[in-house]
């Protein structure tokens, strides 16, 4: 007689990761908090920038996404400070030593967060941007900034947008991996992708100038833009500059988790 075995029903999968990491994400205030603020900076500043615009004041020549999503910039500093709690607030908690005990292998831990975090901000990120779009334009429609989403270029821009602020906020993910502390990660976050880049600008080298527009800040807002920005890369370029910044910080993560100990 012959006996077939039955899964192992605690058998770690990476869909019970998933699952694991997303309970974890939802579960949080922070997460609520992060993602409301961060919505309601972009809608905020949108709804304010469509009130309070006239065609006469000298504003014409900013590209229509930029002018309305520009509370994008205050809604990055939410979702990074979110990326860097995902990660390195577990360490402050101890919480990483039971997620680590869990799934011995480690890194489905790490992919599995930045998965999670990366499909979750990005849909409330363009949800968020698409909406505020859409409002700004009822009180723009009668202004040299009317637009509408089938505009060409519009609707790439507003999806840039919300990759834009998903990516900088994975990048913090990984800097909050791999440095384990969540003052020293958002620290490093603010000194090295955004103060640096401001710092190198002011080196008299062409070439310096030319490597800056792919660093995360300055690819981040091209990819934001449905107009060509003068002396900025193009979004193609961006974007894929975007993505090797983010997914080098989580290499970064991935080789020092695998080697020190929780």
């Amino acid at each position: 007689m012959t006996t077939t075995a039955l899964p192992h029903p605690h058998r770690v999968t990476p869909a019970r990761v998933l699952r694991s990491e997303w309970h974890k994400l939802r579960t949080l205030r922070s997460s609520w908090i992060a993602l409301g603020l961060a919505a309601v900076f972009v809608l905020g500043v949108g709804i304010l920038m469509g009130t309070t615009y006239t065609s006469d004041g000298g504003d014409s020549d900013i590209d229509t996404v930029i002018l309305v999503l520009y509370g994008s910039l205050l809604a990055s500093l939410c979702t990074v400070v979110l990326g860097v709690l995902v990660t390195a607030g577990e360490y402050s908690s101890g919480l990483i030593r039971a997620s680590l005990t869990a799934v011995p292998r480690r890194l489905p831990v790490l992919w599995a967060k930045a998965a999670v975090f990366t499909v979750t901000v990005f849909t409330a990120m363009f949800a968020t941007a698409l909406v505020t779009f859409v409002v700004a334009q009822l009180f723009l429609h009668d202004t040299d900034q009317a637009a509408s989403l089938t505009d060409p270029g519009v609707l790439r821009a507003v999806a840039g947008n919300a990759a834009g602020t998903t990516l900088l906020g994975l990048i913090a993910l990984g800097l909050g991996a791999l440095l384990r502390s969540v003052p020293g990660a958002i620290g490093a976050f603010i000194g090295g992708v955004m103060i640096l880049p401001e710092v190198l600008t002011m080196l008299p080298y062409g070439a310096v100038e030319t490597v800056v527009r792919y660093f995360p800040t300055q690819a981040a807002g091209v990819l934001g833009s449905a107009t060509p920005l003068p002396d900025a890369a193009s979004p193609g370029p961006a974007l894929l500059a975007l993505a090797l910044w983010a997914s080098a910080t989580l290499v970064a993560a991935a080789v020092l988790l695998r080697r020190r100990d929780a």
